[in-house]
């Protein structure tokens, strides 16, 4: 078992010898908390937008469901009459200066592979910089108000980015992996203590089975999240897979038709949490053989070196850095979120508000 499997292991179950490392936590604790202290009480410079900022974010490393949440939330506001652009920092990005523009045509090279999707898909201008801020602001320069353009800005997680002012933030979390083992990093997954929820907008549950706040409670989180007595407003959604896409034509095939021909495949995930992408397959009635990649991975064609000729079929989101490497066999699982009508009129009622 290698490194990055046996911290996943220990994070989301019992600690183990990672208690060894309480004294780190105590340490990254008290250095979060200063942080976001110095932002609060002003001696460090927080930019506000002339415009809502909303961010959607996590309070644990790995894959929860966030960008398929700002792409339904995109397309909820532009039927609002709302005007949304999105920005990131861009992990893994490597344009030829920040910020930079992301188009449907720039490379995941360029861009990173997951704000290429949120261009893609969203159909909303997108822009990435390290720091969020900057990243606003250029988008809001090619964007003007007096142009009737992007009256909201959505930022692709930062919720730990401070230096960003925001109206509403919206904390996406794992329903099957909760808040794992309750400990902030590096003894657990969390990368604030689970207090910060005091002060979050909502809870949206990736993959609760309804609504009921306490019972989502019992069943997804830890123990942890109970003792920190959190009263936010909270949200269960799913993602619903919708069509299987061939890589090299673009041709759709609705999900369950194209399982039903295809029993067995080679599942590829370069993702947060491979094993959602795979539990998603076999719901489809696939028998996947499992290939998971580290999160952001960049692929080569050596990846795809199975000794089983069968359908290749990858989350959408290493799709847009596989192109090149489009065979005849590959396909994309293209999943949309469904997000509550409470949590909508929520969102919307609060920025008509402001």
């Amino acid at each position: 078992m290698n490194l990055e499997a046996s911290l996943q292991r220990r994070w989301y179950g019992r600690p183990g010898w990672l208690k060894l490392l309480l004294p780190l936590e105590g340490l990254y604790r008290l250095v979060i908390a200063l942080r976001r202290c110095a932002y609060r009480r002003g001696w460090l410079s927080v930019w506000r937008a002339p415009v809502p900022i909303i961010v959607v974010g996590n309070i644990a490393v790995g894959g929860t469901g966030k960008t398929p949440v700002v792409i339904a939330l995109c397309a909820a506001l532009r039927r609002s009459g709302f005007t949304p652009g999105i920005i990131s920092r861009g992990y893994g990005a490597s344009p030829a200066e920040f910020p930079y523009s992301v188009t449907a045509t720039s490379t995941a090279a360029d861009s990173g592979d997951e704000p290429l999707l949120l261009a893609r898909r969203s159909g909303c201008p997108v822009v990435i910089a390290p720091r969020r801020a900057v990243a606003a602001q250029y988008l809001l320069a090619q964007h003007t108000l007096l142009a009737g353009k992007c009256d909201v800005i959505i930022c692709d997680d930062g919720l730990q980015h401070y230096a960003l002012a925001r109206t509403i933030e919206l904390v996406v979390v794992d329903a099957a992996r909760g808040f794992g083992n309750g400990h902030c990093l590096p003894v657990g997954p969390l990368r604030e203590s689970l207090q910060r929820l005091h002060s979050v907008d909502a809870l949206l549950w990736n993959g609760a089975a309804h609504t009921d706040s306490s019972a989502a409670l019992h069943k997804a989180s830890s123990a942890a999240l109970a003792h920190a007595e959190i009263t936010c407003p909270q949200y269960a959604f799913h993602l619903s897979p919708t069509v299987v896409v061939h890589l090299a034509t673009g041709r759709a095939v609705p999900a369950a038709e194209w399982a039903a021909e295809h029993p067995r495949v080679h599942a590829v995930a370069g993702i947060g949490n491979p094993a959602r992408f795979f539990a998603t397959a076999r719901q489809l009635g696939c028998e996947p053989i499992e290939h998971a990649f580290a999160d952001h991975h960049l692929f080569v064609a050596s990846d795809f070196n199975f000794s089983e000729q069968l359908p290749v079929l990858m989350t959408e989101k290493d799709a847009v850095k596989c192109s090149e490497l489009a065979a005849d066999h590959f396909w994309f699982l293209r999943v949309e979120a469904a997000l509550p009508d409470s949590l909508l009129t929520a969102i919307t009622g609060k920025l008509g508000a402001r």
